[in-house]
């Protein structure tokens, strides 16, 4: 191979990989049933959303805007996020939005 042939595939392949990276960012699957609020960690598995203190479950995930899963002490202050409660009330799952998903309107009851 040529040193212009491989730098194209070299491109293309760049090219596909940053296609398919910004395609499963976009892929985070928020029920349409979570709700909406701010979010700021307290203490060990205490956090408050819009003023009110609430306990997180066991075994809670919270995701940052590139889905990866975070400890709740690395929730940034004042994160807008959407999040489920399990059948106890407490929080089992969370996402912090991305400027994207903030932007769409919450789904109609």
């Amino acid at each position: 191979m040529t040193l212009p042939t491989l730098l194209r595939s070299a491109l293309a392949a760049l090219i596909l990989a940053s296609a398919a990276t910004g395609t499963l960012a976009q892929l985070r699957p928020i029920p349409s049933d979570a709700k909406r609020g701010q979010m700021r960690h307290l203490e060990s598995m205490l956090v408050e959303v819009n003023g009110e203190r609430m306990q997180l479950a066991a075994g809670a995930q919270i995701r940052d805007r590139t889905n990866l899963i975070i400890l709740p002490a690395a929730l940034p202050p004042g994160s807008l996020v959407k999040y489920t409660r399990n059948p106890q009330g407490q929080i089992a799952r969370v996402w912090i939005l991305t400027p994207q998903e903030a932007a769409q309107p919450d789904a109609v009851k």
